[in-house]
């Protein structure tokens, strides 16, 4: 029987109402922390040198430059949160391929298509682009004309260098990303009495027109504005503009200071532009500025602010050998894969790579979408955006984990800054007829997203109603781990709203065979697979169900809405919990006893519940049949997919402490990708294979794979720590991880030996009691915000 309302009228949201729904958020929900290209006060210089001592670094590094068609696979990356480039570091034309997080095309896309779904174009939707193109063409530097080429990524100061020999001279030059100074910088030197001479050419990449040969600025079709500027200085010769270019003569060294951005502003009440601001003008402003200072300044100040959050984690997997040592970063992972030997340095390297990506990619400006902060064109794949059905949550499951919890506020200030437009959108357009997700009670309330996302409070490739609790789960969490009540009080309309979306699209049931009335989630499909229009599908009733507690313990802990609280608490009682099949016997996908999709299909979506969530556990609190229908489930899925699915795959073998899966998951997204093919590029970008021949970059695997790597070591839930949970034998000799995050609000430094933990320091940075686990035996620790206790002798 169709118990449907009768449907709303249609409309589309208007500029009058975002302005009302963004006043209406009130102060809790206030854009703190997400600042657009801006000018900022000068900033501190550190008074001692923060550079590392070189025999301690060991650097990533290559034996030959990037080719320019292939930069999104050997490219290295640098970024400052917001501006970012690939560098080729081609000895005789140095290239820069510059991002900033801002620079989309498209807009707020609220018209929909004759099936009640957004349209999803580059025009309409948007697409992530890049910024422009630098070049610093050395003429006689040609790569055949030197010898002794190295480029290294230094992870741990955030600085790429490039060195080799020409004519007996030494040159070197180096290019970081400057979060103070807002700037890239390239300085060139020598050791030898060399010099340089060539030019400097800034250029965009949407037909612009400079007016200047330092600069361009221009606005896309949808009135976004951007421009970029670029200066340089040096030392023993002349640095002059000469027509579309800068030209420098006879330099012992040379600086080169760039920066640019656009008009974007969080804010949904000035429809995300600010109309003041002058791109070009600011971007001529920061170079001018930086341009200031010495190449040495500057790269301390950078290094300084950079190792405040790198240097917040170290790790330790164990030592390789001398053979791997000395082999360069392409060709050990290619070894690795070959010869089958682990290599604990390189994985450890590889977590401290997904670290350096978020510090680079994540601070001051939008998350991290399906490429980071990194392109090679205007035309990524799925247009670069915010995927909701697991990328954009996966790049995100590090940050706390890994030591870096102030580079998921971006995630933060992006969901509160896009909710006025997500609530409008919702509440005009989610119930129109034509859409097969619509609400059949015909009511609608609070707030949800597309699977497809933008910047302009937009969203694209189809309804996806579960999107917003899986989103308000990630922003609570990153709660659990950091105990911050000003984090809580700005996320808490998010939380509130999408329960208010549920309470009106719930479904009352009969389970079948019973009297017993249960509530299930309205026409859905368990993403990207299987019916289109299934009801209770397990991955929406398990997010639900963690939606509803995390809401009511929010309102406990703000002391908000306890009546809203009780009719939200009322509501998860009745929720239907997902059962195992009598004919698989696998954790039923959607709420039947058939398996209705593709049995190896990447995504683990009826498996939320396991991880990111933790209501089914192998510890005895869960029914014993409900973890074995999730341990089939999870085998039958198998052990081979693209990289993001690997590392969902890993994370959910570590749960179930399965240690030599959840290890073998992350070999597989070490393998080296030819061709196209699934693995690791030369420059450790995750390559995702598309189709035959042909890969893309898509970043969440370097930051869900690492994630697997802490997971291994340290499981965590409030009030509740497990020690190694899955060490396995390739790390188990020894090693170490200082400043692994644990929610609960605890930091945990752990060494190990021959398998077992030998010492275990616990920080607090806001919880106060907590049980710490290993091997059958615990122990409470009961400490104040800022103390900290150590353990030791750990029972076999």
């Amino acid at each position: 029987m169709d118990t449907r309302a009768p449907e709303p009228p249609h409309r589309q949201p208007s500029r009058r109402g975002l302005l009302s729904l963004a006043a209406a958020a009130g102060a809790a929900t206030a854009l703190g922390g997400l600042p657009a290209f801006t000018a900022t006060a000068a900033p501190q210089r550190p008074a001692n040198s923060p550079m590392a001592d070189a025999s301690s670094l060991r650097p990533l590094w290559w034996g030959a430059p990037a080719d320019d068609r292939s930069m999104i696979e050997q490219g290295l990356p640098i970024g400052n949160g917001r501006l970012g480039a690939l560098a080729s570091n081609d000895p005789g034309r140095e290239l820069l391929l510059i991002t900033d997080a801002t620079m989309w095309t498209g807009g707020l896309n609220d018209t929909l298509d004759a099936d009640g779904q957004f349209p999803y174009g580059r025009e309409d939707f948007g697409s992530f682009t890049l910024l422009g193109r630098l070049t610093v063409d050395i003429p006689d530097h040609d790569l055949s004309a030197v010898s002794g080429y190295r480029r290294t990524l230094d992870l741990a100061q955030g600085l790429v260098t490039t060195s080799y020999v020409r004519s007996g001279v030494t040159y070197q030059r180096q290019i970081f990303a400057s979060r103070p100074d807002d700037v890239i910088v390239l300085h060139f030197t020598q050791s030898g009495g060399g010099r340089y001479t060539g030019g400097i050419t800034l250029e965009g990449t949407h037909g612009e027109t400079s007016r200047r040969p330092q600069s361009f600025g221009a606005a896309l079709p949808n009135g976004l504005r951007y421009g970029a500027a670029v200066t340089a200085y040096g030392s023993g010769g002349s640095v002059a503009v000469n027509g579309p270019r800068i030209d420098f003569d006879g330099c012992k060294d040379l600086t080169v200071v760039v920066s640019g951005g656009t008009n974007y502003a969080p804010d949904a009440s000035t429809r995300y532009r600010d109309p003041s601001l002058d791109p070009e003008r600011l971007a001529r402003t920061k170079v001018r500025d930086a341009a200031t200072h010495s190449a040495d300044t500057l790269l301390r100040t950078h290094v300084a602010d950079h190792r405040a959050l790198f240097d917040q984690l170290e790790i330790s997997l164990g030592t390789s050998s001398a053979e791997q040592r000395s082999l360069d970063t392409w060709d050990r992972i290619r070894a690795r894969a070959r010869d089958g030997e682990p290599d604990p340095e390189l994985e450890a390297a590889y977590l401290q790579f997904g670290r350096y990506l978020m510090i680079s990619g994540s601070r001051g400006s939008l998350p991290l979408n399906l490429q980071g902060l990194w392109l090679d064109g205007n035309d990524p794949d799925w247009m670069g955006d915010y995927h909701t059905d697991i990328n954009i949550q996966m790049n995100y499951w590090m940050a706390d984990r890994a030591g870096l919890p102030q580079c998921f506020d971006a995630l933060t200030d992006y969901c509160l800054a896009q909710l006025p437009s997500w609530t409008a959108l919702t509440r005009s357009l989610f119930n129109d007829p034509r859409n097969r997700y619509r609400n059949s009670t015909g009511k609608i309330a609070g707030w949800t997203v597309a699977i497809s996302t933008n910047i302009h409070g937009g969203n694209g490739w189809w309804w996806h109603p579960a999107g917003n609790a899986w989103l308000c789960n990630s922003l609570w969490e990153h709660y659990e781990y950091t105990r911050s009540r000003s984090h809580l009080a700005k996320i808490y309309p998010l939380l509130k709203g999408a329960c208010e979306f549920w309470e009106s699209r719930l479904l009352t049931t009969t389970l079948p065979g019973t009297s017993q009335e249960v509530l299930i989630a309205d026409s859905d499909w368990s993403p990207e697979h299987g019916p289109l229009d299934a009801k209770g599908i397990t991955y929406a009733q398990e997010l639900v169900w963690a939606l509803f507690a995390n809401y009511r313990a929010a309102s406990a802990e703000l002391k908000k809405d306890t009546g809203y609280a009780n009719t939200i608490a009322a509501l998860q009682k009745r929720l239907y919990l997902p059962r195992v099949s009598p004919t698989t016997g696998w954790l039923e996908e959607w709420m039947s006893p058939d398996n209705l999709g593709e049995t190896t299909h990447r995504h683990l979506s009826p498996l939320v519940g396991l991880f990111p969530g933790d209501r089914i556990r192998p510890d005895g609190s869960t029914p014993e049949a409900v973890v074995e229908g999730a341990t089939a489930l999870l085998t039958a899925r198998g052990m081979e997919s693209f990289g993001w699915a690997n590392a969902w795959r890993s994370l959910c073998w570590a749960r179930l402490k399965d240690a030599e899966k959840a290890y073998q998951l992350i070999v597989n997204n070490l393998r080296p990708s030819t061709g196209g093919g699934n693995g690791t590029a030369p420059n450790l970008f995750d390559i995702y294979e598309v189709e035959q021949g042909r890969g893309i970059f898509q970043i969440d695997a370097n930051f869900g794979t690492p994630a697997a790597v802490i997971e291994m070591l340290l499981y965590s839930r409030p009030g509740h720590l497990e020690l190694l949970p899955a060490l396995p034998a390739a790390w188990a000799t020894s090693g170490s991880v200082t400043g692994v995050g644990a929610r609960g609000g605890f930091v945990v430094d752990l060494r190990w030996r021959d398998g077992r933990p030998t010492e275990a320091r616990i920080r607090s940075v806001g919880g106060r009691t907590t049980t710490v686990a290993y091997g059958g035996a615990s122990r409470t620790v009961t400490l104040r915000p800022g103390a900290s206790v150590t353990l030791r002798d750990f029972a076999r």
